[in-house]
C-alpha cells in the first residue's frame, strides 16, 4: 500500500498508529485493540479510535474474528506499506518520518536497558552485536534513487516471513529502518568533483 494522499498522511502523524502499521504490517498477524493498546502504552478504547481511523484511510482492516465484537481483530489491508509525497504540501511526512524515528529510539533504548540488565545479572553470553548502524552520503540521480528503494526494498521482502506461524528456529525479531533524505545541509557543501587543487 502506498499513501500519497497529503490528509492521509497527515492521520499518521501520531506515534500509536505508527506503531500500529509497523507491527501489522511487518508481521502479518492480526492483533485486538486490547494487544496493540498494550504494546503502545495506550487504553484499549484509545487504541480502537485509532484503529478507526486507520480504518478510514483503508490501511487497516477487521479481520475474522472467531469471538464476540468486544475482541474484534484487525489486520493490515496490505503486505507493503509506504509513505510517498507528491510535493506541493507542508511535508506531513516530515512529522510521520520524526515518528518513525522516535520509535526506533524508543526501541533502541529498550534494547540497551535488556542488555545492561543481563549483564548486571551476570549473564555476559550475548555474542556477537545484533546491532548495525549504517549511514552513507550518496550522489544519485533520481532514476538512481528509484532502483536503490527498489533493491533495498526487494532485499527487504526476502527476508519477510511468508507464513508467519512458521518462523525459523533461531531467529529473532529485528526492527529495522530505512531511509532516505536529501541533504539539503546548505548548497554550500561542494560536490567531491568540485575541489580546486
Amino acid at each position: 500500500m502506498e499513501i500519497t494522499d497529503p490528509k492521509a498522511i497527515r492521520a499518521l502523524a501520531h506515534a500509536a498508529r505508527l506503531e500500529v502499521i509497523s507491527e501489522l504490517y511487518s508481521t502479518q498477524v492480526s492483533r485486538t485493540a486490547t494487544e496493540l493498546a498494550a504494546q503502545t502504552g495506550l487504553t484499549p478504547s484509545a487504541m480502537s479510535y485509532h484503529l478507526r481511523a486507520l480504518q478510514k484511510w483503508g490501511i487497516v482492516v477487521p479481520a475474522e474474528t472467531a469471538g464476540d465484537a468486544r475482541e474484534r481483530r484487525w489486520k493490515a489491508a496490505g503486505t507493503d506499506f509506504t509513505i510517498h509525497s507528491l510535493g506541493g504540501v507542508a511535508s506531513p511526512e516530515l512529522a510521520v518520518l520524526d515518528l518513525e524515528l522516535e520509535a526506533y529510539r524508543r526501541r533502541v533504548l529498550a534494547y540497551a536497558k535488556t542488555r545492561n540488565e543481563r549483564r548486571e545479572r551476570g549473564d555476559t553470553a550475548d555474542g556477537p552485536s545484533a546491532v548495525v548502524l549504517a549511514s552513507n552520503l550518496l550522489y544519485l540521480t533520481p532514476d538512481q534513487r528509484a532502483e536503490l528503494t527498489r533493491q533495498v526494498f526487494d532485499l527487504l521482502r526476502d527476508y519477510e516471513l511468508e507464513d508467519p506461524d512458521q518462523v525459523p528456529e533461531g531467529a529473532e525479531r529485528m526492527a529495522t529502518l530505512w531511509s532516505m533524505i536529501p541533504d539539503d545541509r546548505g548548497h554550500a557543501a561542494a560536490k567531491p568533483g568540485d575541489a580546486k587543487a
